[in-house]
């Protein structure tokens, strides 16, 4: 058998620990990295309580060294994934640490949701190796992971990480050229432009946006992508929708007015009980627990698909 490369990851929050349980339940030691003395405290039991969740991947957590310093963390790494907060400051910082401590061969990963990986990299003596992988929230219920390859820069680094993501069982895929938000969030938040414009231009509710996209469309996509939609029905037919559709799309090229007030008043969602929408505790609770659900579901399903 293969020997399983020796993983750090940097930053035990959100992202991170569902980062180390993906490698470690794929077979892989994991050296876990964070600052905050809680966030190490906490991430045993995370991982824990991913591997109840989805019924495998019980010794992971025993494969995960918790490190108290950035350099103990990455000595000796093949793969090093980052997972700090989303600020390019701090990214660079830590990258620049990175270049410094790493073993010179090791493949330095950052996951970002949106930030140019060239604008992490830039001027760093390091920046062959350093690439893009865009892991989704929660990463160990959502298989893919956006690999960014940045031209002329990190090209030969994108192979070995694409491998690595494949055989731990997550869904790479290649992105070729280093734009913002690179492909899932520029499609995600092009229709959150266009949901944002109905509500703001009296269209529909923000209810009604949800209920067509989860009701109708929405019903689709987990099997069949916009593009493969269109050769379904026929391109011409997409043709003629577009003639009369294209013109009256929104074009904000800023972030809209109507979310900026919702912000400005303090109506940031779920958390302060008002957003686009009216939550009490229990219905935002319900929504949680309804994703969760459906997501774990799902990762059972595959990993029995795979297995089978």
């Amino acid at each position: 058998m293969t020997q399983r490369p020796l993983i750090a990851v940097v930053g035990a929050g959100l992202m991170g620990h569902g980062i180390a349980w993906i490698f470690a339940a794929a077979g892989s030691p994991v050296r876990l990295h964070d600052p905050s003395p809680e966030a190490r405290a906490t991430a045993p039991a995370k991982l824990s309580e991913i591997s109840a969740l989805l019924g495998r991947g019980a010794q992971a957590a025993e494969r995960v060294t918790l490190c108290v310093t950035l350099n103990e963390a990455v000595a000796g790494a093949g793969f090093v994934f980052e997972a700090a907060p989303e600020n390019l400051a701090l990214k660079r910082e830590i990258f620049a640490e990175l270049c410094r401590l790493a073993p010179p061969d090791a493949v330095l990963c950052t996951n970002t949701s949106a930030l140019p990986i060239g604008q992490i990299s830039q001027g760093l003596a390091c920046a062959d190796r350093i690439v893009g992988t865009h892991f989704w929230n929660p990463p160990h219920l959502v298989p893919l992971v956006e690999v960014v390859e940045v031209e002329g820069v990190n090209g030969a680094a994108i192979a070995p990480v694409m491998a690595l993501l494949a055989a731990a069982g997550r869904h790479p895929v290649h992105v070729r050229k280093d734009v913002p938000g690179f492909i899932g969030n520029r499609l995600q938040h092009a229709l959150k432009r266009e949901a944002i414009a109905l509500v703001a231009a009296g269209v529909c509710d923000a209810e009604t946006v949800d209920d067509v996209v989860k009701l109708g469309f929405g019903r689709r996509l987990a099997v069949l992508g916009p593009l493969e939609q269109s050769d379904l029905v026929g391109l011409d037919l997409t043709v003629a929708i577009h003639e009369t559709l294209m013109p009256d799309l929104d074009r904000t090229d800023r972030v809209h007015p109507y979310l900026a007030a919702r912000v400005a008043a303090g109506e940031l969602g779920m958390r302060t009980g008002q957003g686009f929408r009216r939550w009490t505790a229990e219905s935002a609770a319900a929504v949680r627990k309804r994703l969760a659900d459906f997501l774990a579901e799902s990762a059972r399903a595959e990993t029995q698909e795979q297995e089978s």
